[in-house]
């Protein structure tokens, strides 16, 4: 009997702990909610850019191909340095070692008749006041081969933050529409989430900026974020 008196209030503390757990899951699923994905953005200029460049030279052999290659990239990246290029700014971007063909003659197979070494490294240009000046010394100390330039804007996570608050706002503008359509108001935030990274910033429009002899358009970038939030209604 003392064990059967002890055992009770244990079975009717489960008991109440049952009946509670049933009434929030009851009230979970009638708790009303709206969910709203909006998104946001913000115009920039950029203020960095990142050249990709480098040497092709060709020879009869591969070796004599390569010795021509790196003389003239010994020279390019003196230049780059010169031009006051931090050497961390300046990374092989690619290396290739390729055979040169002739032509094909009717019912011959083409022949190597030499190679061709290719080397290329991305700069990165921290002013651009100076862009225009670097790719005009690039091409004058023998870089015969660009692949690629484009802005990129260097604060631009700190500058995404304009772009998150415009995404909510817009977020919790819906929300409030959409609420006052249906009878509700809009209560408590429950949930927020971020949204995958934007592409890549776009051009809007461009401003032209001259250096030396290459006009160079640095133009604006747009910068976006998206967001979505969860809010109870009341």
């Amino acid at each position: 009997m003392r064990s059967l008196y002890y055992l009770r209030p244990a079975l009717l503390g489960l008991t109440l702990i049952g009946a509670m757990s049933g009434a929030q899951a009851d009230d979970d699923k009638q708790r009303r909610t709206i969910t709203i994905s909006a998104s946001g953005s913000v115009t920039v200029e950029p203020d960095q850019a990142r050249i990709t460049s480098g040497v092709t030279a060709d020879a009869a052999t591969a070796s004599e191909a390569l010795a021509k290659n790196s003389e003239a990239m010994q020279k390019v990246i003196a230049e780059l340095k010169s031009a006051g290029i931090d050497p961390k700014d300046i990374q092989t971007a690619s290396f290739r070692v390729e055979p040169r063909y002739t032509r094909p003659i009717e019912g011959q197979a083409p022949k190597i008749d030499g190679y061709s070494v290719t080397n290329e490294v991305q700069v990165l240009v921290r002013d651009l006041g100076k862009l225009g000046a670097i790719l005009d010394r690039l091409v004058t100390a023998g870089a015969n081969q660009t692949a690629g330039l484009s802005f990129e804007v260097s604060k631009s996570e700190t500058l995404l933050d304009d772009a998150r608050k415009e995404a909510v706002a817009n977020a919790r503008r819906r929300a409030d529409l959409y609420a006052a359509a249906a009878g509700a108001e809009v209560g408590d935030v429950l949930v927020i989430s971020e949204g995958d990274a934007a592409p890549p910033p776009r051009p809007v429009f461009a401003r032209a900026m001259k250096a030396e002899a290459v006009p160079i358009e640095r133009g604006t970038e747009t910068l976006e974020a998206s967001v979505t939030v969860t809010w109870a209604l009341k």
